[in-house]
């Protein structure tokens, strides 16, 4: 009896065994031939400067038809607290994107001496200015204010940066509001990419919350629902993920989001053939061959994309549907704005 139950043991070990050899071996053959049938030896890239010129051209268009029907033009105001050079350079590249779609804006320059009571004056006299329909803080402000006491004081309607506890709040609900751009961007990359998210495994590397944690909630929650998010299975990582477990779950990704700031994170060994990689991280670094600065993003890309099916170029890629997308909140407000003032 005892030999009849070891043989019966034994013999189901050894069928589990073969089936996970040939499962294995079967995933092996599939991503071979997954490889080979789309020509993976260079990755398709994801031209974030031509899409978000599309959008540009729509809405530029939108807000003509707006103004068509009597409304004034949308109004945005940004408000820089400092003279960080950074900051400058992407109020700037707002503002010159606003002029281009025919959104009217003002920059607010104030010092860095100036108050938290100060500030928040300031952008309360702006939620009630009914000329205004987007107001946003160029972040970081100075360490004397409180950056969450900032964003919070700017009104859900008017907050087209989308950090509002209440609009965070709301898309975490998978309710309609106020998207972070850069978030946004992502999204209407995939999209408009065609990459498919029903069903497939993401991960998304970084959790920074006004970036990598409503990246994972759009990825992962239900289309069917008003943010139309992408029904993905998502994994997050971060810089207590032990790095071979960071790279264990990448290899097993369709779709890899990266937004840590450190450059060369994700390399070739960590990539599906044929995933799908974004990379939203931009840092500025010295090339040691030239002595020049250069900016570059958190993947290895001329590597990575040896394998990736698609990938995002930095710069390129992510960067200018931050831009784009701003304006798409701006111009949502404006209208929605409307709405309410008509009633």
């Amino acid at each position: 009896m005892l030999l009849g139950v070891r043989w019966v043991l034994r013999t189901q070990n050894y069928k589990c065994i073969v089936k996970c050899v040939l499962m294995q071996q079967q995933r092996q053959q599939q991503q071979q031939f997954y490889a080979h049938k789309h020509n993976f030896s260079m990755a398709q890239i994801i031209d974030g400067k031509a899409i978000a010129a599309e959008i540009r051209a729509e809405l530029r268009k939108d807000v003509e038809a707006f103004k068509a029907t009597g409304h004034r033009e949308p109004h945005l105001t940004a408000i820089l607290v400092g003279n960080d050079q950074a900051s400058e350079t992407y109020v700037r590249m707002k503002m010159n994107a606003a002029q281009d779609v025919g959104i009217s804006s003002e920059t607010r320059r104030l010092p860095a001496t100036t108050s938290e009571h100060e500030l928040l004056d300031i952008i309360d006299t702006l939620n009630k200015d009914e000329s205004v329909d987007g107001i946003l803080v160029q972040l970081p402000v100075p360490d004397h204010m409180n950056e969450r006491k900032v964003c919070n004081a700017i009104v859900c309607e008017k907050d087209v940066d989308g950090f509002n506890v209440f609009n965070v709040g709301r898309m975490c609900l998978d309710m309609k509001s106020m998207i972070p751009a850069t978030p946004l961007g992502v999204i209407e990359l995939l999209k408009r990419a065609g990459i498919d998210t029903f069903g497939k495994n993401a991960v998304v590397v970084g959790r920074s919350k006004n970036v990598s944690m409503p990246i994972a909630m759009l990825m992962h929650a239900d289309g069917r629902n008003e943010t139309g998010a992408m029904d993905a299975t998502v994994t997050i990582c971060h810089r207590f993920t032990p790095p071979k477990e960071l790279a264990k779950y990448c290899s097993m990704a369709d779709i890899i989001i990266t937004a840590t700031g450190v450059p060369g994170l994700i390399t070739k060994e960590m990539v599906k053939p044929g995933a799908c990689v974004i990379d939203v991280g931009i840092t500025r670094i010295t090339d040691p061959n030239t002595g020049k600065t250069k900016l570059v993003g958190d993947v290895d890309f001329e590597e990575v994309r040896q394998v990736a099916g698609y990938i995002t170029p930095v710069p390129g890629g992510v960067g200018p549907m931050t831009v784009a997308m701003l304006m798409h909140n701006t111009f949502t407000a404006a209208k929605n704005l409307a709405k309410i003032n008509k009633s």
